[in-house]
């Protein structure tokens, strides 16, 4: 046995251990997926329903494992555009019902329905007529016997080999969660730039920067007229420092580029006596001020390029540089 394979072969059976658990919780999602097709699909509906139509947010609530699920799944959906937040049902019993208004709605998230812990908020809803969805695989539960909507989870094998480890369970908590958080999103047409306002920092925010607002505008735009000798054209790429100057027509539209590339490709010939249009490329890559800096960026790297003319029709408007987008963190 070679030296690689011994090495190898400690890992083995923990390696097949983590291919079963996989394998175990993707029957779990795909039980999941043919419910939505099947019983669960219209209580999905109606849940979706409820949410559009309150006034307040989303409450999510649960106890342990389905706690920390319920956090990410208020996290998931604040950041969509469906207001929610988070509320221990511990703490809730202790002043934290204060918290949910009567404009609000419930999720109550517990995998067998009976958590001790939740009855405060299921009486309190209950009580103030707050609406109640359950998520959970108990179906004849307490918790889905107070409910107004039930989330009815597939009940199927856990990975941890006991089966008692939440894992396949939570994983599917965590599926049906985003899947009501996009749901909605889409429902509302929630889009890229909305997504933006609640995602203003690191590299995500970045990347949903448009080009309008970081290009170089103005007197900065290394622009030259067609029919321009090559000698100025120079002048301007040199003056300028984006690696490209931008050719327009009579009218005023882009005609064509011409960088330090085709500078570069053509040092031998008679520079002196050629037009900027004797070698300026006809067709450059263009964006607009709409574009998102991500799209540009790949752009630019599709291409192997260093500046995009931003254009509003043909119109040059501005210039953006690989450096605008590594300055705000998008590469």
């Amino acid at each position: 046995m070679s030296s690689e394979a011994k090495k190898l072969e400690p890992l083995a059976e923990p390696i097949l251990s983590a291919m079963r658990a996989i394998s175990v919780e993707q029957k779990g999602l795909t039980a999941l997926s043919e419910s939505l097709g099947n019983g669960l699909g219209a209580p999905f509906m109606q849940a979706i329903e409820t949410i559009r139509a309150i006034r307040g947010r989303v409450i999510v609530t649960g106890v342990g494992k389905s706690g920390h699920i319920g956090s990410k799944a208020a996290a998931t959906l604040a950041s969509t555009g469906t207001p929610a937040f988070f509320v221990h049902p511990a703490e809730a019993n202790h002043g934290d019902l204060g918290m949910i208004a009567r404009d609000d709605a419930i999720l109550a998230m517990s995998w067998s329905g009976e958590t001790q812990e939740l009855s405060g908020i299921l009486r309190y809803s209950r009580r103030f007529e707050i609406p109640l969805i359950a998520m959970t695989a108990g179906v004849n539960s307490t918790l889905a016997r107070e409910a107004d909507i039930v989330l009815a989870l597939p009940k199927t094998e856990e990975a941890c080999p006991h089966g008692l480890a939440p894992t396949t369970s939570t994983l599917m908590q965590l599926a049906l969660g985003d899947a009501l958080a996009v749901a909605l999103l889409e429902s509302r047409g929630f889009s890229a730039s909305d997504f933006r306002t609640f995602h203003p920092g690191g590299k995500l925010g970045a990347s949903l920067t448009h080009v309008g607002e970081i290009m170089h505008k103005g007197d900065a735009l290394p622009l030259v007229p067609a029919g321009t000798p090559m000698p100025q054209a120079v002048q301007v790429l040199s003056a300028k420092r984006f690696g490209c100057v931008g050719v327009i027509d009579a009218d005023g539209l882009l005609a064509g580029i011409f960088t330090d590339g085709d500078l570069a490709r053509n040092i031998e010939n008679n520079l002196s006596g050629l037009l900027v249009d004797d070698i300026m490329t006809r067709t450059p890559k263009t964006v607009t001020e709409q574009t998102l800096a991500a799209t540009a960026m790949d752009l630019l790297n599709r291409h192997n390029i260093s500046a995009l003319m931003v254009v509003e029709g043909r119109k040059p408007v501005g210039i953006l540089h690989f450096h605008d987008l590594l300055r705000i963190g998008v590469a």
